[in-house]
């Protein structure tokens, strides 16, 4: 039997190194300043782990649903994006609280065989989000340069250099950059907003959830893959690890402060998220379903559509790189997610580098076959597939996130409230539900 220490763990939190020990507690956090201060000292890992929520994943399950229901599929993107919200709150209220990060808690809590489990699935989740990333920044290329996918697709490879030379730079400027580029893909959206001048009423009545969204069949599976591509699995790793990256008093005053600002920030960077995703929906809806075309799905194609839909090339190169900015942004905290499962789960601790390009690898090599075999029409399903693989990971990271949160013995004073947990565990059951159903449908 093994002995737990203090606070219902097997071991202390500062046993062994943190995750991102390069980053770990190294953004000072002013004690005597006004709350904005603070806030803004705090300010960040949110507008990262928000990254997720609007990766080219989201893309292709967005413009499949804009094109093909209208705006229906608004209410989905509305409660997934609340899901993410309440999840990721409590991610890094345990991070927070415990000093381990959601892998760490699981390799604390869980035999072996069950964190050797975990971890597999959760590098496939990792897997299928850069094979998402390969895939629309290799399009977002070929559509404004011209470059054909394959070279893309390969190109990509390269951006593991970007990601050593930012990590070099400190912590804030990583999260900078990625601000920028969230910004950057945000005015983008806003322009195409303007441009396809979509009705109010219709968009606000897409965000009423509607029964027809369970009963038809079609509608539930890319509501599904929504789901997949907005919940993203390995965040829960991300938020409850980078939220450690801010020197807090470790006094239960200084957690509850720090609690309270990583909440803010995640709920205001995922508000942002959510408008992109809706714009991203609304924009194929006002663009495509209201001229009868109801089978865009590519992205290429919705990239291609635009212009002679708009009347002006403008629409369709800021669709275009917001698609490499989304790209981009997902490449950076994509590595740093990868890193935190690997060493959390296995304590292995490899040159961030060569984990990089292992990770890369595993999402090039399918890529580039099936870019060989199937050309453009392929790279789009294996898009959607891989927001369907994250889907049906997702269960995996929110039941011990939710367990552990739940805990007394592990969270102390900062467990979750009866109404939270109730509210946690349902969300999580709604998840089940629906990968079961995804799950089944996909087989028979």
């Amino acid at each position: 039997m093994v002995r737990e220490v203090a606070g219902g763990w097997k071991s202390n939190a500062s046993a062994g190194l943190p995750s991102l020990p390069e980053a770990h507690r190294s953004l000072k956090i002013p004690k005597n300043a006004k709350w904005f201060r603070k806030f803004l000292a705090f300010a960040g890992p949110g507008y990262m782990v928000a990254v997720g929520y609007m990766d080219p994943g989201n893309w292709a399950t967005d413009i499949a649903g804009g094109s093909k229901f209208s705006y229906t599929l608004l209410s989905v993107i509305l409660l997934s994006n609340l899901m993410a919200v309440l999840l990721q709150s409590l991610a890094g209220k345990l991070g927070i609280v415990t000093g381990k990060d959601l892998a760490q808690a699981c390799r604390d809590h869980f035999s072996k065989p069950v964190v050797i489990g975990l971890w597999i699935l959760c590098e496939t989740a990792i897997a299928a989000c850069d094979l998402a990333e390969v895939i629309g920044t290799a399009i977002a290329l070929n559509l404004l340069f011209g470059l054909p996918l394959i070279y893309g697709v390969t190109i990509t490879a390269v951006d593991v250099l970007l990601i050593l030379i930012l990590q070099n730079k400190g912590f804030r400027v990583l999260e900078m950059l990625i601000i920028v580029l969230i910004a950057t893909i945000g005015v983008c959206f806003g322009i195409d907003l303007f441009l396809t001048a979509p009705d109010a009423g219709s968009v606000f009545r897409g965000f009423v959830p509607s029964a027809e969204i369970v009963k038809n069949p079609e509608m539930l599976y890319i509501a599904i893959a929504i789901l997949g591509a907005t919940v993203m699995p390995h965040n829960l790793y991300l938020h409850s690890s980078i939220v450690q990256t801010r020197q807090i008093d470790q006094t239960p005053q200084g957690k509850r402060q720090a609690i309270k600002y990583m909440t803010w920030d995640s709920t205001i960077a995922l508000t942002l998220a959510l408008f992109i995703n809706a714009a991203i929906l609304i924009v194929s809806a006002a663009a495509f379903h209201s001229q009868g075309l109801t089978t865009v799905a590519d992205i290429s194609d919705a990239y291609h559509l635009l212009t002679p839909i708009l009347g002006t090339t403008i629409g369709s190169i800021m669709f275009a790189v917001a698609l490499l900015a989304s790209g981009q942004n997902s490449t950076l905290t994509g590595t740093l997610a990868g890193q935190i499962v690997m060493e959390g789960f296995i304590n292995i601790r490899l040159k961030p580098w060569l984990r990089r390009l292992i990770t890369r690898l595993i999402a090039i090599v399918p890529a580039v076959i099936v870019t060989i075999l199937y050309g453009d029409s392929g790279v789009q399903k294996l898009l959607i597939l891989s927001q369907v693989i994250l889907s049906l990971q997702l269960p995996f990271a929110v039941v011990p996130l939710v367990r552990f949160t739940s805990s007394k013995a592990k969270m102390g004073e900062f467990v979750n409230k009866l109404w939270l947990s109730i509210l946690a565990w349902f969300i999580t059951a709604v998840i089940i539900v629906l990968n079961m159903y995804l799950l089944i449908r996909t087989l028979f």
